[in-house]
């Protein structure tokens, strides 16, 4: 039998939208700087040293002043802002709806399978990664955000609607290991916090959960999701960063990456990701798991 799509969940799904949307919104204006350090230390291919480190992080802006520095790290926020909210609504707000149907649907197999306790755990964590899978669809606008960020070169002075209409299906570039990276990192994410929360806790609704407990769970899930998708994410942003008509596929990045740099190398910027990266996931996670059962409670 065909699975059941029309499930009504817990919170209704103004609620989902409104706290997953104020949690993008929150990291955006945060974050967004933290970002494209990262990004930029991904997408460098030489080695990184003290003494090159403002080039990198800076690029022509590294001997201005303070001011000016500080603002050369918001590069492409209009983009950013399309994709980081959209994203957030949809991952978090579209997490707990695929978790109902597969709760209604297949909730005895997977408590026949697991066990009721990590079955219940399997199925959040099975929500997360198909959320992941489908985030794919959101890719053009990640692709918009990564190039402002790290190659505003590409752009050569062309708007959004031009690059669009130029570029057609060349903004789905790197479709593939965007979906590879997004299912274990997603499986990961909501997996851990599940985790965290029943063993750690002892929480059976994980709605109920407050917000030190949500806290603590995100931490858990946003550093399991940050290394399991590590290799596939460094992947992922050379492809993107690339000038629109480079045809280079992803094995070919593999390949170069491996033989240039190490096979090390797919771990690149890992520990600056978790430490400065981690925080913006466990942030807008953290909001976003408290504020959705906040606003069920008024929506």
């Amino acid at each position: 039998m065909a699975p059941t799509l029309n499930v009504k969940g817990k919170e209704s799904g103004a609620a989902r939208i409104l706290g997953s949307g104020a949690a993008g919104v929150a990291e955006l204006i945060v974050f967004h700087p933290v970002d494209t350090i990262a990004k930029r230390l991904m997408s460098n291919k030489s080695k990184v040293s003290f003494s090159t480190l403002s080039t990198i992080i800076f690029r022509e802006h590294a001997t201005a002043p303070l001011a000016k520095r500080f603002l050369s790290l918001f590069p492409g926020l209009g983009y950013a802002a399309g994709y980081k909210i959209t994203q957030r609504i949809y991952k978090y707000g579209g997490q707990p709806w695929f978790s109902d149907i597969i709760g209604k649907n297949y909730k005895d197999s997977f408590t026949n399978t697991f066990g009721e306790r990590k079955g219940k755990m399997m199925v959040q964590a099975l929500a997360g990664s198909l959320t992941g899978i489908g985030e794919v669809v959101l890719l053009p606008l990640d692709v918009l955000k990564i190039k402002r960020q790290v190659n505003p070169e590409a752009f050569r002075g062309r708007g959004i609607l031009s690059i669009i209409k130029d570029e057609n299906f060349a903004l789905y570039r790197g479709w593939g290991w965007t979906m590879a990276r997004n299912a274990p990192g997603s499986f990961a994410l909501f997996g851990a916090s599940a985790v965290t929360k029943e063993y750690l806790f002892g929480i059976e609704d994980y709605s109920k959960a407050t917000w030190a407990q949500n806290f603590v769970a995100s931490i858990a899930g946003a550093v399991a999701s940050i290394t399991v998708a590590a290799p596939l994410d460094t992947i992922k942003t050379r492809i993107q960063n690339a000038n629109f008509e480079s045809k280079v596929s992803g094995m070919t990045v593999v390949k170069d990456l491996i033989k240039n740099e190490g096979p090390t190398a797919l771990f690149k910027g890992l520990t600056p990701k978790i430490l400065v990266v981690g925080p913006k996931l466990v942030f807008s996670y953290t909001l976003a798991q408290s504020l959705i059962p906040w606003f069920g409670k008024y929506i």
